[in-house]
């Protein structure tokens, strides 16, 4: 009898136990490309899983992910591209690689706005490009964008490379709101007004002026955040600097997107599709606001106190995929005024 009750428990723990791993293999896995560091999104990742019970395979490199997927073809194990900048996101696209999003919560939760018009791509978070000020020197707390070409910043401007990816997403926006004849006279005032050839990062832009190369630099939102909290040795150039939210005339500030592409041939869609909707729900956002100090694309959920400090954004209405289809007609722009020379 004893025998028999205890063959019997032994049977319900075999039969739990089955049924745990049995539930655990049909969660899958979903394998990320990501241009993202390993580091700043693994939290993202890890909370997804114990969200979901998928597991997340990720392949994270600086550049050449699309050229990658498309040399893998049809074997190509990727579910889900993250970028970082419109110009990556319309690459993937551009290669052939991606397929669209089809989902309810995806276009439900982000603007029309932030995602591509056939569905290939959707933002996930926000970053604006913005003027790092010179805290002694610069007493306007207003600027806009056509402002940097006037001469009264003649020497004072300090900027990375004109054909950076995200350099080239305001140029763009800009040819897109005034033609490109206006554009390359305003790359020609933006060029004459700088102090030095571009060069370094967003990073070095508040170095200079930190170090009184130039009273402005030109960097994107999350930067000046990061040194001030998580690099004590750079904090030094932010503590010297302010950040000023530009806009265009009679609009707002540009952004750009950190975002997210469904692989033309994942194998595992379904599961790739959980996770696009995760990265947009509540709790992503916030992670993404508050570890990667980011706008959140979702409304109602709070940026981050830091990013909050620079004054409330309020986003230029230009749609990113106008931005992405003036993207060549930007780098030829740079090219043609010698922007980097």
């Amino acid at each position: 009898m004893i025998y028999l009750r205890v063959l019997a428990a032994s049977a319900a723990v075999l039969s739990l136990t089955t049924s745990f791993v049995s539930e655990a293999a049909a969660n899958g896995e979903v394998n990320v490309y990501t241009y993202r560091e390993t580091k700043l999104i693994q939290p993202l990742f890890d909370a997804f899983t114990k969200d979901t019970g998928i597991k997340v395979n990720v392949v994270s490199a600086s550049s050449g992910l699309e050229q990658r997927m498309k040399a893998e073809g049809a074997n190509s194990p990727a579910d889900v591209l993250l970028t970082v900048d419109i110009g990556r996101i319309d690459e993937a696209v551009q290669a052939g690689v991606t397929q669209p999003i089809k989902s309810e919560a995806v276009d439900k939760v982000v603007p029309a706005q932030y995602r591509d018009p056939d569905g290939h791509w959707a933002g996930i978070s926000m970053r604006a490009r913005v003027i790092y000020a010179s805290k002694d020197r610069v007493k306007q707390d207003k600027i806009t964008y056509e402002e940097l070409a006037d001469p009264k910043w003649k020497g004072k401007i300090c900027i990375r490379s004109g054909q950076h990816i995200y350099n080239n997403a305001l140029f763009a926006a800009y040819a897109a709101k005034y033609g490109e004849a206006k554009a390359e006279e305003w790359l020609r005032g933006l060029k004459a007004n700088l102090a030095q050839k571009p060069s370094g990062g967003d990073r070095e832009a508040a170095r200079d002026v930190a170090a009184g190369k130039c009273d402005i630099g030109i960097g994107n939102t999350y930067y000046w955040a990061l040194m001030m909290n998580n690099d004590p040795e750079k904090k030094p150039w932010a503590e010297a600097t302010r950040v000023i939210l530009p806009t265009f005339e009679g609009g707002g500030t540009h952004v750009n997107l950190s975002g997210v592409l469904l692989a033309k041939n994942a194998p595992n869609k379904a599961n790739g599709t959980k996770l696009i909707e995760w990265l947009v729900s509540e709790q992503a956002q916030q992670m993404y606001a508050d570890q990667n100090y980011e706008y959140p694309v979702r409304s109602g959920v709070a940026v981050n106190a830091t990013i909050a400090g620079y004054g409330k954004l309020v986003p230029d209405p230009l749609p990113i995929a106008k931005i992405a289809a003036n993207r060549k007609a930007a780098a030829s722009l740079v090219d043609k005024v010698g922007f980097d020379n």
